[in-house]
């Protein structure tokens, strides 16, 4: 595991994760899975086409968890808190 990738649920996080965390947790899995930290100029449009999938099946993801022991779905808690 990328250990630059931190946690963006509650109660890790205890706000909503904002949309840079999102971004910044997908470069750096573009990066580990990659092994670019900067993609090459004929690589750049597929690198930032899989950060920007990554970041919206990650925001996807964040929206659907329920957090155990409260029934209601992350989103929910971050809104309610």
């Amino acid at each position: 595991m990328c250990r630059s990738i931190k946690t963006l649920r509650p109660p890790a996080l205890p706000e909503e994760a904002t949309e840079d965390e999102i971004r910044a947790a997908a470069l750096q899995y573009v990066r580990k899975v990659s092994g670019f930290r900067a993609p090459a100029a004929h690589n750049r449009e597929v690198f930032d086409r899989a950060v920007d999938a990554i970041a919206e099946a990650t925001a996807g993801l964040l929206d659907g968890l329920e957090v155990r022991g409260t029934g209601a779905s992350a989103s929910a808690v971050r809104q309610a808190g």
